[in-house]
């Protein structure tokens, strides 16, 4: 099993919520509720309105998101579903347990090592876009997502 951290559209409530609760693709099992602990900044760009977490460690926001411990069938379904490693790039993140729900592993709190979805292939001008902490599809943003079914 590996550790993946969402912050998007893959998180509970959120558009894509569907996709980690599909045993068809896998297994997702969701552990608790974390924060990168370095900064990061968390853009919504594109004319889909996606949530991009740029690899620009120390610039932004600590994000906020969920961890999930999910197996090789769900991380491969992950990294199809994310564009890896065209559009995100996988790559491993230190996150601060805020909330544990999980069994075993680091225990309740402290600092957990999960792969991560963001990107170090974007627009130059996404540096200028507004930056989020957490993401929340129908925020007060107005930039709704826009799901792939409906492009």
């Amino acid at each position: 099993m590996a550790r993946v951290f969402v912050y998007g559209t893959l998180k509970k409530g959120q558009p894509n919520y569907k996709y980690m609760i599909n045993t068809a693709k896998g297994l997702a099992k969701f552990q608790g509720r974390g924060r990168t602990v370095e900064k990061y900044p968390l853009v919504i760009a594109g004319k889909y309105n996606i949530p991009y977490m740029l690899n620009i460690p120390g610039t932004g926001h600590h994000v906020a998101g969920e961890i999930y411990s999910v197996d090789e069938q769900m991380l491969q379904f992950l990294d199809e579903f994310e564009g890896c490693p065209d559009m995100y790039q996988r790559t491993l993140m230190r996150i601060e347990v805020v909330e544990w729900e999980g069994k075993g592993g680091a225990g309740e709190a402290g600092v957990l090592e999960c792969f991560v979805y963001s990107t170090a292939t974007y627009p130059p001008e996404w540096v200028g876009l507004p930056y989020y902490d957490s993401y929340d599809s129908s925020g007060k943003h107005g930039l709704s997502y826009v799901l792939r079914e409906s492009r």
